[in-house]
């Protein structure tokens, strides 16, 4: 019998292949839980920037630099100084309610957030009372010894007292390439925090956390990045103070021609010029796009869609190809071995006895396997083995591990050296048969039935590896020497099904315009059956070999056939990517490794795999997939089109609720009235319309057809004239008919105070109107929100009309049956109003529609959505 290490159950060194040189004798113990616990509240948390939570100062800070209510307080003050001390009241009780209103909606938003926080914060795995445990990076105590596996994140700085590891250190030292970092090295055994395991593991000892790290000593410039605005929020806050500056000029000029022209008090002018500004400036713009993103990514990570940037948000409705990995997202992420051949190419007995080759072929095939790997297909390979060889190999002294070589590119293996005893080596390698056949000298007879077995089992779906083995006495071979001839094992097949759910989700994708291509290491054929089996065209597969001989125009015009790209190393991923994108696409990638961090980087919406991806792949990614699931992916990107179609219905109802305000600020000026509408008026209207834009339509369910259109344009924009000009066409609707009303009233002899009444209710008429329409489609449901606003609006309108305390406040009179009959035809007439605006843009919308969509939604095939530089 060949001599063979056996791993899984020597020890904690066994399982983690590394030999151990540390002077800390606990290295293998680590700390028990108390002593941890009691460190914990020691020390502090492990974290470089305490968070501030939610800031009240902060918040009141930002108010009190808010337009609107500097304007509701000029208000208050000249409604003091003119006399009139009720409305003064009733103004400064409206600045309470707003910034009321305002803290409701900063600390949804603040606890949206920091859900998110905590679901994106970084764990570790440490050793605790001789156990592995999993724990967040925060809770890194010093003195504890914490596992480092290529992907991870180092989360605190310490010395290495177990293994080899590189480092990209780039954070820190600004230098690109990895450092090899060594137990047992006095001047290259220091770790920092922040860094980036790009290779290799290893254990380290706790030294310094939190602040008093290298990186915390730096500063906070890693913090913030979730909340970072995004570029439509940007383009928000100018729209703003654009049009803040527009209806202080507007506001002035107004004054002046009520003061000059009409011939009111200056007082009294001021007032009117205070109306029309608060009628035109749309302060819930900023309001409406923070908090409609951070719910919006609140209510998808509940789906399994963890949104580390909320820019993503936005752009998850812009994505028109999904570029993913199979293993994991398409399948089950379940690897078992379903299949092993002898080195000839013979089929073996899964449960029958073993001969000496079958224990050489099983012990090399575990060996060969990272330590402690969390890849799917190592774990299926480590478990059948010890469960194969439990009781047939006796118990030996643990291998240790000297080097080893990951999959790389252009290596598509892994070899791993591990010495026995005092003398004895083994140098274990698995992976593409193709490639490990060129490492062994095997006869071409041989050479071909293995290949056709390979074939085989990749035809059936499943994952193939080949196994080979040397082993020796003396100096071992070293890393960077000379190649080994190898002797060849066997071939093992593992099995990893499809998720039942993939096939429909990706019907979905297709029905929304959204192309699905799969990139993957495995074998052509084994790609060829999981595409077949998802639903994706398979005529044609690209591999990585064929990917290196195409030209880049060569390639774009594949592109257009293939959906499937088979042997794609990380370097190919990502320049697939920037060919798809170049191609026109929005692009939007899954990705789990550390090679795979550019490609992540690269795409539109880099999405990491949470479940088995590395902490480097999820820092380089905007979406974490928590569960791993396509179908996850798919829900998010729907909900990402309802957050976009929500904040657009939301806008669209702030461009229509103002216009008849403005109407009924500047009419009064030109015609020499007296003010249709006071600031304490306006200010009533706001406290309907604020709760109507931040909370009615956010909970805004999506359209029965959300993922049944192209996605949109990425330079689209809920500020974009076709929607906000549907908006004022519906707001100037309002705005004759109530003027008109208005000017009927007084001619057939209503007082003005009643006249008045009658305008402000149909005011309120309106903007309830003017919210169901918001909906797009009767289809839509009314939510308890919607109807809560109707019941409000019912509310507010009894009550300015029935309380005489109120009514007096407002300067209304008693409500009368022309009061009435005049709100019932405003209402009638502005119903009317919005059908035929509402008729007018589904032809018009028919009318821009392509001819080819429907063309284009029967076929696997999307035409691109980004614009394409001529």
């Amino acid at each position: 019998m060949e001599p063979t290490t056996r791993r899984g159950r020597h020890g904690y060194d066994d399982m983690m292949g590394i030999h151990a040189t540390s002077p800390h004798p606990d290295d293998t113990m680590g700390l028990s839980e108390a002593e941890a616990c009691e460190r914990l509240q020691r020390d502090g948390p492990n974290v470089l920037i305490a968070s501030e939570g939610f800031r009240s100062l902060r918040v009141l800070r930002e108010l009190l630099r808010e337009p609107m209510l500097l304007m509701l307080i000029a208000a208050a003050a000249i409604y003091g100084a003119i006399g009139s001390a009720a409305e003064a009241l009733f103004l400064a009780a409206s600045v309470l309610i707003v910034v009321g209103i305002t803290f409701a909606q900063e600390f949804r938003a603040e606890g949206a957030l920091a859900a998110l926080r905590e679901l994106a914060a970084p764990t570790a795995h440490v050793i605790r009372e001789a156990g592995e445990r999993e724990i967040p990076a925060s809770a890194v105590v010093l003195g504890d010894v914490v596992l480092l596996r290529e992907g991870d994140k180092v989360p605190a700085d310490g010395m290495l007292v177990a293994g080899t590891i590189l480092l990209d250190e780039s954070l820190l030292t600004g230098e690109s390439v990895a450092v090899q970092r060594s137990a047992g090295d006095a001047q290259d055994h220091a770790v920092h925090a922040a860094t980036l395991v790009v290779g290799g593991n290893g254990r380290m000892h706790v030294t310094a956390i939190g602040a008093r790290t290298a990186v915390g000593q730096i500063g906070g410039a890693l913090a913030g990045a979730l909340a970072a605005p995004s570029a439509l929020q940007k383009a928000a806050a100018r729209i703003v103070r654009l049009f803040a500056v527009f209806a202080l000029a507007l506001a002035l000029a107004v004054a002046w021609g009520s003061w000059w022209w009409a011939g009111s008090p200056p007082l009294n002018a001021a007032l009117a010029g205070i109306a029309l500004a608060m009628a035109v400036l749309p302060e819930e713009v900023p309001v409406i796009l923070a908090v409609f993103y951070a719910l919006g990514a609140r209510r998808i990570a509940h789906h399994g869609v963890l949104t580390r940037r909320l820019a993503a948000v936005e752009a998850m409705g812009t994505i028109s190809l999904l570029a993913v990995d199979k293993t994991g997202t398409l399948t089950q992420n379940q690897m078992e071995v379903a299949s092993v051949t002898d080195a000839t190419g013979v089929l073996r007995d899964l449960a029958g006895p073993l001969d000496d080759a079958d224990v050489v072929l099983l012990g090399a095939a575990s060996d060969a396997c990272q330590a402690h790997s969390m890849d799917p297909t190592d774990r299926a390979i480590v478990a059948y083995a010890t469960h194969r060889l439990d009781d047939i190999v006796p118990a030996g002294p643990p291998g240790a591990c000297v080097w080893e070589t990951p999959v790389s590119e252009g290596r598509p293996f892994v070899s791993r050296l591990l010495t026995k005893g005092s003398a004895g080596w083994v140098l274990a390698t698995k992976g593409a048969p193709e490639a490990i056949l060129a490492l062994c000298d095997v006869d071409d007879d041989t050479r071909s039935r293995l290949r056709a077995c390979a074939a085989a089992f990749a035809q059936r779906g499943m994952r193939v590896l080949a196994v080979a083995v040397a082993h020796g006495t003396g100096v071992p071979p070293t890393r960077d020497g000379p190649g080994v001839r190898q002797r060849f094992l066997g071939l093992m097949a593992l099995a990893d099904p499809l998720r039942e759910e993939v096939p429909a989700a990706i019907g979905v994708c297709r029905e929304a315009g959204i192309r699905v291509v799969m990139l993957t290491g495995d074998h052509p054929a084994t790609a060829s059956s999981i595409g077949a089996q998802a639903g994706l065209r398979v005529e044609n597969v690209l591999t990585g070999a064929e990917l290196d001989g195409v030209s880049e125009p060569e390639l774009a015009r594949r592109l257009v056939d293939v959906d499937v790209y088979a042997r794609v190393q990380p370097t190919q991923k990502l320049r697939l990517v920037k060919a798809f994108r170049r191609a026109g696409y929005v692009v939007g990638m899954t990705g789990d490794g550390v090679n795979d961090a550019p490609a992540l980087r690269s795409a539109d919406v880099g999405v990491a795999m949470g479940a088995r991806g590395s902490e480097v792949a999820r820092d380089s990614a905007d979406l974490v997939l928590l569960d791993d699931r396509f179908s996850s992916l798919v829900t998010g990107i729907r909900l990402g089109r309802r957050v976009y179609d929500n904040v657009k219905r939301s806008m669209r109802f702030v461009s229509a609720v103002h216009v008849p305000i403005v109407c009924l600020a500047i009419v009064p000026v030109v015609l020499r009235w007296p003010p249709v509408l006071l600031p304490v008026q306006i200010a009533l209207l706001e406290m309907i319309i604020d709760p109507a834009c931040s909370i009615v339509f956010e909970a805004m369910p999506e359209r029965p057809d959300v993922m049944r259109h192209a996605p949109r344009r990425p330079n689209e924009s809920p500020f974009a004239g076709r929607n906000i000009g549907i908006g004022i066409a519906q707001g100037l609707g309002a705005g004759a008919i109530l003027t008109l009303a208005h000017m009927i009233s007084l001619h057939l002899g209503a007082s003005y105070e009643a006249a008045s009444l009658a305008t402000f209710l149909g005011l309120l008429g309106a903007a309830l109107m003017l919210a169901f329409a918001g909906r797009g489609s009767p289809r839509v449901q009314a939510t308890p929100w919607l109807m809560g606003l109707g019941a409000l609006v019912l509310a507010v309108g009894l009550s300015t009309s029935y309380l005489p305390w109120l009514r007096g406040l407002l300067h209304f009179a008693p409500p009368t049956a022309m009061t009435l009959a005049t709100l019932a035809g405003s209402l009638v007439a502005l119903r009317v109003w919005l059908v035929v605006v509402a008729l007018l843009e589904r032809r018009l919308l028919v009318a821009r529609r392509p001819a080819s969509l429907d063309a284009s939604r029967a076929s696997p095939h999307h035409a691109p959505t980004r614009e394409i530089p001529p």
